[in-house]
C-alpha cells in the first residue's frame, strides 16, 4: 500500500470517527442565590445594634430579635471580633464603632444570585447584586467549614474569588447599590463534603481598603453581608 493511498484511507477513518463519536457533554451550571445571616436562622455577624441608647455598647442580632431591631441603626465595632454564628454567647456586647448610617432593615435589603460554571479545569463565577451599600467596596470570598460546625465554633477558612492575591475579587457598588462581578479563573472551585462545607459570601469594606488574600478585620472594616452555600458536586443537575 502506498503512502498516498495510506493517507487517505487514515484521513477517511478520522472523518468517520468525528461523526459518530460523542459529543462533549455541557458543563453543568450552578445556579446560586445569596442571603443573610439572619435570613438563613443565623445570627448576623459583622453590623452591630446599640440596644441600650446612649451605652456606645452594641450587639449581634439574633434571629428572634430581627423584628424587633429592624429600624434600629447598625454599627461597626471598635474592635475586630471571629465570627460565630452559633452562639447567642458571642453576640456582646463589643464597643460601638461608627455607623454605617443606614438601618438594620436596609442592610437585609441586599440580594444577589449566581451562576457558575467548571470546564476544562477552569472555573467562571458570574454575580449580579442589588440594594448592597451605595458606592462602595466589596469582595468576593470562597470559603470552607467543618460539617457539622465545631463547638466552639472554629471559624473558616476564606479564600479570595480567582487569584490568591485578591484582585479579581474586588468590586464597587454604584449609586444605587447595584453591582456586578465575572471571574474566570484556573482550578475550579471546590464543592461541599462530607466534612467539609463550602460557600461563597461578600463582605463590605467600610475603610473602603481591601487587603489582599485577607478578609480584613471583621466587624472593625470588614461586614460580611450575603453568602450562599455550594452543594456538593453529585447534586449539581
Amino acid at each position: 500500500m502506498n503512502k498516498r493511498l495510506l493517507t487517505v484511507l487514515s484521513l477517511g477513518a478520522l472523518i468517520l470517527w468525528s461523526s459518530f463519536r460523542t459529543p462533549d457533554p455541557k458543563p453543568k451550571v450552578l445556579e446560586l442565590t445569596f442571603v443573610d445571616h439572619l435570613k438563613a436562622g443565623l445570627i448576623e455577624q459583622d453590623v452591630f445594634v446599640e440596644k441600650r441608647k446612649g451605652s456606645n455598647m452594641v450587639y449581634r442580632v439574633l434571629p428572634a430579635e430581627r423584628e424587633q431591631y429592624l429600624n434600629s441603626p447598625i454599627y461597626t465595632i471598635k474592635d475586630a471580633e471571629h465570627h460565630d454564628p452559633f452562639d447567642a454567647k458571642k453576640a456582646g456586647p463589643y464597643k460601638k464603632g461608627k455607623s454605617l448610617g443606614m438601618t438594620l432593615a436596609d442592610w437585609l435589603k441586599a440580594k444577589g444570585t449566581a451562576s457558575y460554571t467548571c470546564e476544562e479545569g477552569w472555573g467562571t463565577f458570574t454575580a449580579e447584586f442589588e440594594n448592597l451599600v451605595p458606592n462602595s467596596v466589596y469582595t468576593m470570598w470562597h470559603f470552607f467549614m467543618p460539617a457539622p460546625p465545631t463547638v466552639p465554633f472554629t471559624g473558616t477558612l476564606d479564600v479570595p474569588l480567582g487569584d490568591r492575591e485578591g484582585d479579581q475579587s474586588i468590586f464597587k457598588t454604584d449609586s444605587k447599590g447595584n453591582a456586578s462581578i465575572k471571574v474566570k479563573f484556573e482550578h475550579c472551585l471546590q464543592m461541599s463534603g462530607d466534612q467539609l462545607m463550602s460557600g461563597m459570601a461578600i463582605a463590605l469594606h467600610t475603610d473602603g481598603k481591601t487587603y489582599g488574600p485577607d478578609p480584613g478585620a471583621f466587624g472593625k472594616d470588614t461586614h460580611v453581608q450575603l453568602f450562599a452555600m455550594l452543594p456538593k458536586e453529585e447534586d449539581i443537575k
